[in-house]
């Protein structure tokens, strides 16, 4: 089942289970998936839900952060329950291991020697690990490498 088609049911079994927190975090999901889907004039892949739901969980965690610096634990909770909705939509996240050893073979295949070389290999190491693994991590691991 597409992911698409599988956040509508999720959708529906919230209602009838009158799971009122997981029902708003889902139907902002799909807010977001529909609104991509007018501007771009598409529907969307399950790669490219992913990358919203992505999206989404980066802005929560900002969020998160904000809301803890301003002492506001009520709100920062909120959306710690919303992330927990949304990163079930994810597909299994790789170990740190497994992130290393796709950095190290991404740099061996590249040749690449210093850090003005991070992009041909965030460019090889992207579509391998995206949706599976935190980028900003991975980014970091790479500049770590190569720097």
């Amino acid at each position: 089942m597409a992911l698409r088609e599988q956040l509508n049911e999720d959708i529906k079994i919230a209602m009838k289970a009158r799971e009122q927190d997981k029902l708003g975090a889902l139907r902002l999901m799909l807010s977001a998936v529909k609104q991509k889907e007018v501007d771009e004039r598409i529907t969307l892949d399950d790669a490219a839900v992913i990358g919203v739901v992505e999206k989404m969980i980066k802005q929560r965690r900002e969020s998160i952060a904000q809301f803890e610096k301003a002492a506001r634990q009520d709100l920062a909770d909120k959306e710690k329950a919303e992330i927990a909705v949304l990163e079930a939509y994810l597909p299994k996240q790789l170990s740190q291991a497994e992130v290393e050893a796709a950095v190290a073979e991404a740099i061996a295949s590249t040749g690449a020697k210093s850090a003005a070389d991070m992009g041909k290999v965030m460019g090889v190491v992207k579509p391998k690990l995206a949706g599976k693994a935190d980028m900003g991590r991975v980014s970091a691991l790479v500049k770590m490498k190569l720097g």
